[in-house]
């Protein structure tokens, strides 16, 4: 039996490697975002000093634990082996939907997720043990803590939201985002504050539950907290003044990088328990067994996890040195980080959330706020306003540009820091996620980085990141509740087909995530390869490519229609939707490509976006053909009769002949055969009113199907559509061509 339960406990142990690197993964945004946004130093030295925080916080964690032990639930009225089914319950559930989350790159917050899965899975063996005594589910559970999270959500997302918004409002009003030079007279002062807040931050935030720190040096610290703040206070501004003059300090940088560290020693130290929490206390239940021999593991009351364990610290250090490799190599993280970045970017661009009617009532409203109240606003104080938040110029083409400057990453920090810290001494339970989240969302709104161009985007991307929030308190329970009750029925079978399905899932959406990103990098090297040299060679690599991909798609889509494929037809509209996926990326980063063009390629640039325009027109023409065809298929609808077929064979062996006649010209740059491509365009035309005439026919002469009728006249339609466009597209392929080869040879 004591094999058995060995066995669980290495089982804990290995979930909770997997869910430190998933967990790590998702919270990484909490200290990062603000110093990779600002590119306060190269990404290297960020993670460097973010790493050494981690390391740094994990040994203050120790005091922590016991939030897995009996925080959620009350031990003494459960048995080793009911407990032991709770904590796998748990560490299963937490590492799949961390994992899933981390692959859509949304932030969740692994406090909730632990949370509510100790919940749902103690909350599924509890009743179970109702109908077996007379105790109610309140002697089991200890909802309080529940409900004090939920309130800890609403309260955080709206004042840390608030006071961002403000502060920064303030910030901007006072240095403007040319701050260099007031700096020079301020910077000590607004230096020695934000460190000030920072130390604070540390001492109350980040040392609470540190092995090292004894009783003595916390009463101190606690009776002499004003002491500290104030010489914290003088003694960084005299200091940061001095360095100013002596040698051009930037104390921004400073700040930014201190505020990363304290961020990430306080993520360590108060959200390891989130990762490593349940198998440390699973070991230590395993403990409590096996030094009772003889004992019967359903009859053993977890009484022993009522009382405080220190973790030993080697543990915490092995746990830590994790967290750091995951900081470095999970590609995930640099995904949640950059949904991060993306909401607050002071730039436009390509919107990673689309809009939606909630978002865009929103704005609406926020709008109509705005336009009264500044009725009441003297016209000095708003133009001095404006000028204030006025933007520095700059080539948003770059890539190097940061996304917001180190003001607003300085502000992120210190008011995260002063509000977590402000919510801890007031027993509070603050999430490191929210508060840094909706502080950064704050913060970018005041910045006026949310304008009428990207506003209901970022409302929408924001609505997406909190209702993530309250999906994963749901999901956490239920998963969780629905895990423990499959292995109070299934016992070691049930486990071992959930550890399966667990690694199968994590393997999948690894798989997902790798994929996805590959297309991303190969997208974004394909955006930064392009310039003004050899914006022709990429431009017709990328029209030959599409065209070639919608011929074959086109002749596929007939094929498996003639077929009746629905299984080819799945997929043909699976890489239709790619296709056109790409062509809109194209389209979305034309302004990007425009930028870095010569002033004395306006011409050229035009044509450009007219070669994009009508790849987006081709490839929306051939998805009205694929979708109606799978529909079709897919709904058992009638099949095409013979004469249909035979036509549509023709049309597609015409529509092929003409791709390739006008991707070999775009390819080798010689428009020289342009009458004989219009006279082939002239045919396929001539080809389809024919067929159309023959439709009308069979309509008039035999009562067949309408369904069946009415797409072949779509196709015919779309495919006419398909043949014009290219044809437009050929013709300003040539003319950006003829434009831009003699400025190129300049």
């Amino acid at each position: 039996m004591e094999n058995i339960y060995l066995v669980f406990v290495i089982v804990l142990f290995i979930l909770a490697i997997s869910d430190l690197v998933v967990g790590v993964s998702n919270d990484a945004v909490n200290f990062l975002n603000s110093a990779i946004g600002a590119q306060a130093a190269p990404v290297k030295v960020i993670m460097a000093i973010a790493g050494l925080g981690v390391l740094f916080g994990t040994t203050f964690s120790s005091g922590m634990m016991e939030i897995a032990r009996s925080g959620i639930f009350h031990p003494d009225k459960f048995y080793f082996s009911e407990i032991m089914l709770i904590f796998l319950a748990v560490m299963i559930t937490d590492v799949i939907l961390l994992d899933t989350f981390n692959t859509l790159g949304l932030p969740t917050s692994t406090t909730v997720s632990i949370v509510f899965e100790l919940l749902g899975a103690s909350v599924a063996i509890a009743l179970m043990k109702l109908s077996s005594n007379d105790l109610l589910m309140g002697d089991y559970i200890n909802t309080s803590k529940a409900l004090a999270i939920i309130s800890g959500i609403l309260l955080s997302v709206v004042i840390a939201f608030t006071i961002g918004a403000i502060v920064q409002f303030f910030a901007r009003w006072i240095f403007s985002f040319k701050y260099e030079k007031r700096f020079k007279y301020f910077g000590a002062f607004y230096g020695g504050f934000s460190i000030t807040a920072i130390i604070y931050f540390m001492l109350i935030k980040g040392m609470k539950g540190a092995s090292f720190i004894t009783e003595d040096v916390t009463l101190w610290i606690n009776s002499n907290t004003l002491l500290i703040i104030s010489g914290s206070f003088i003694g960084f501004t005299v200091l940061f003044q001095l360095l100013n003059w002596l040698f051009k300090l930037n104390i921004l940088k400073i700040t930014v990088l201190a505020g990363t560290f304290a961020l990430a020693m306080a993520f360590a130290g108060n959200d390891l328990v989130n990762f490593i929490g349940v198998p440390l206390a699973g070991y230590a239940s395993f403990k409590t067994f096996i030094a009772s021999p003889g004992v019967d593991p359903n009859f053993l009351l977890m009484t022993s996890l009522q009382g405080k364990v220190e973790t030993p610290t080697i543990i915490l250090l092995l746990a830590g040195l994790i967290m750091v490799a995951t900081l470095f190599f999970s590609r995930k993280a640099r995904g949640v980080v950059k949904t991060s970045i993306d909401l607050s970017r002071q730039d436009g661009g390509e919107e990673r959330f689309s809009s939606s009617q909630l978002s865009r009532a929103v704005v609406r409203l926020a709008i109509n706020i705005s336009d009264n109240v500044s009725r009441f606003v003297p016209m000095p104080i708003k133009k001095n306003i404006d000028r204030q938040f006025r933007l520095i110029s700059h080539e948003k083409g770059s890539k190097d540009y940061p996304a917001f400057d180190m003001l607003r990453a300085s502000v992120n920090l210190v008011v995260a820091s002063i509000l977590i810290a402000f919510g801890t001494s007031l027993k509070l339970p603050l999430s490191t996620t929210y508060v840094t989240f909706m502080v950064a969302m704050g913060t970018s709104l005041s910045d006026r980085a949310w304008d009428r161009e990207s506003a209901v985007y970022r409302v929408t991307g924001v609505f997406s990141v909190i209702g993530g929030w309250f999906f994963t308190a749901l999901s956490a329970f239920t998963v969780a509740f629905l895990v423990a009750l499959f292995f109070y029925y299934g016992s070691m079978y049930a486990i071992a087909v959930m550890i399966m399905i667990a690694i199968y899932l994590v393997y999948r959406t690894h798989k997902i995530h790798t994929n996805r990103e590959a297309s991303r990098e190969a997208d974004a090297n394909e955006m930064d390869q392009i310039n003004n040299d050899n914006i022709l060679e990429q431009c017709a690599i990328s029209v030959n490519s599409i065209m070639n991909q919608t011929q074959l798609e086109y002749k596929k889509t007939i094929a498996a229609l003639i077929d009746f494929d629905v299984k080819a037809l799945k997929k043909i509209s699976k890489n239709a939707d790619k296709i056109e996926q790409d062509a809109k990326h194209k389209k979305n980063s034309v302004t990007q490509i425009i930028a870095k063009l010569r002033e004395d390629a306006l011409e050229s640039g035009h044509y450009y976006v007219q070669v994009l325009d009508y790849l987006r027109e081709i490839l929306h023409s051939l998805n009205f053909i694929v979708k109606p065809v799978y529909s079709h298929i897919n709904n058992n609808h009638k099949e095409f009769r013979t004469a249909q077929l035979n036509e549509l064979k023709i049309l597609s062996q015409y529509l092929g002949n003409f791709f390739t006649h006008i991707t070999t010209d775009i390819r080798e740059a010689n428009f020289t055969n342009q009458e004989n491509i219009a006279g082939e365009q002239q045919k396929l035309l001539n080809l389809i009113d024919l067929f159309r005439k023959n439709e009308v026919k069979r309509i008039k002469k035999e009562a067949g199907s309408t369904r069946n009728s009415l797409l072949f006249m779509t196709i015919l339609q779309e495919t006419k559509n398909l043949c014009l466009f290219s044809f437009n597209l050929y013709k300003s392929q040539r003319d950006f061509v003829s434009y831009q080869s003699p400025k190129k040879n300049m």
